[in-house]
């Protein structure tokens, strides 16, 4: 039986991975770096801030220099603050769909971005309550396509009171992804996973439980039936 959802946020709650790139061409640029479009949907989507520095360093054959990564990373967040000043839009139909699902079970947010960031935005366009649970950058050591943030979400749902007594499984739960190594995070928690193509080709993510364009097109009624 399907009793909770973990969403991903940036791509799926909230439109920001134009903002997050753009930042992350100017935080590249500041070690004299590139990194085009194509480089980064590619191969940052789902990464946290961490990640991407390090895999800046990786990329440019430079050993890792952690006071200057989290130079960068505090960089980046101050950024971004300015850049989310006025709120981020969310992605066509996210906010329907979280309304109507948040009616039927309870709603966790696993992502690679700051708990703060991920509340300020969910205020700004009215969903924040709609979220029992954020497991957040700041709990998980290691980004995505490490399982650990959707563990931490999976823990804490477990601690809700509408699960004491009666166990929630990792196998109970759908998460919601729109990159690949997302969908293999989610795959190595033990949870099903829905993506949607918003930031890369469906192709690439087959290997996901199911997959749709958008959120308009989600047929809910398919998916519970494979947790029957």
């Amino acid at each position: 039986m399907l009793r909770a959802i973990i969403f991903d946020f940036d791509g799926i709650i909230i439109d920001s991975e134009p903002a997050i790139f753009k930042l992350t061409q100017e935080m590249a640029g500041l070690e004299g770096w590139t990194v085009s479009e194509e480089e980064y949907y590619r191969d940052y989507l789902a990464l946290d801030d961490r990640g991407i520095i390090e895999h800046l360093y990786a990329t440019h054959g430079r050993p890792l220099d952690p006071e200057r990564r989290d130079e960068l990373i505090q960089w980046k967040a101050r950024a971004y603050e300015k850049v989310m000043r006025d709120g981020l839009p969310p992605m066509p139909g996210a906010s329907e769909f979280v309304h109507r699902v948040a009616a039927q079970y309870p709603l966790a947010i696993a992502s690679g971005s700051l708990r703060r960031e991920i509340e300020y935005l969910l205020d700004k366009i009215g969903l924040r309550q709609k979220f029992a649970v954020l497991a957040t950058a700041d709990d998980c050591a290691r980004s995505k396509p490490d399982p650990g943030v959707f563990l931490k979400a999976l823990a804490k749902l477990q601690q809700l009171p509408v699960f004491q007594g009666a166990g929630l499984k990792a196998s109970e739960c759908l998460a919601i992804e729109d990159a690949p190594l997302g969908v293999d995070a989610a795959h190595a928690a033990g949870l099903k996973c829905l993506a949607l193509s918003h930031s890369r080709p469906l192709d690439e993510l087959r290997h996901a439980d199911w997959t749709w364009r958008e959120f308009a097109e989600v047929d809910l009624d398919e998916i519970r039936k494979a947790f029957l």
